[in-house]
């Protein structure tokens, strides 16, 4: 089936709804086969309990897509950072701590995206990369004791696992 591709696109993340998140972002053709992906995602809530998801990120990418842009396979490479607040949720030391701090890093991923209409796609995405990031550690109760100083930390793995709408214009 012959899809004639559009060149700009709005998306949004499924995966980052499905955790509570607003998340957008706009893709652009920048020549045969190239294209720019620029996404944010925004997490402000506090839930019961004073358990904390709280996140702002910002992404952007270059995608290479070997047949034809929007279309089945791409490859690419991007670089991402933000900000986190994290605490009494069930991973690790953030059982009975809060972590708060920012993150860089950057990675490479592929990606598929399926022609679902002629202005609808869904994409799926798997990235692995580098992040650097300091936080630091308070006690889990409101207002707790900082236990930790300004650490930095590395972290290598898995960076990007996503499921987007995307939407032509």
């Amino acid at each position: 089936m012959l899809v004639s591709a559009q060149d700009n696109a709005l998306k949004t993340r499924l995966t980052k709804l499905a955790l509570l998140s607003f998340d957008a972002g706009v893709e652009c053709k920048l020549a045969s086969k190239l294209t720019a992906d620029v996404s944010a995602t925004y997490n402000p809530w506090t839930f019961t309990d004073n358990r904390k998801w709280k996140v702002l990120m910002a992404d952007t990418q270059l995608r290479y897509w070997p047949c034809r842009e929007y279309f089945g396979w791409f490859v690419g490479g991007y670089v991402h950072g933000g900000c986190f607040n994290f605490g009494n949720i069930p991973f690790g030391d953030l059982k009975s701590l809060r972590r708060e701090g920012w993150f860089v890093g950057a990675g490479a991923d592929a990606g598929y995206q399926l022609v679902l209409t002629k202005k609808l796609n869904l994409e799926f995405e798997l990235g692995a990369g580098y992040a650097f990031y300091r936080s630091v550690a308070f006690e889990y109760p409101v207002c707790g004791l900082q236990v930790s100083e300004n650490l930095p930390g590395h972290y290598w793995g898995l960076t990007k696992a996503n499921v987007a709408l995307v939407f032509f214009f």
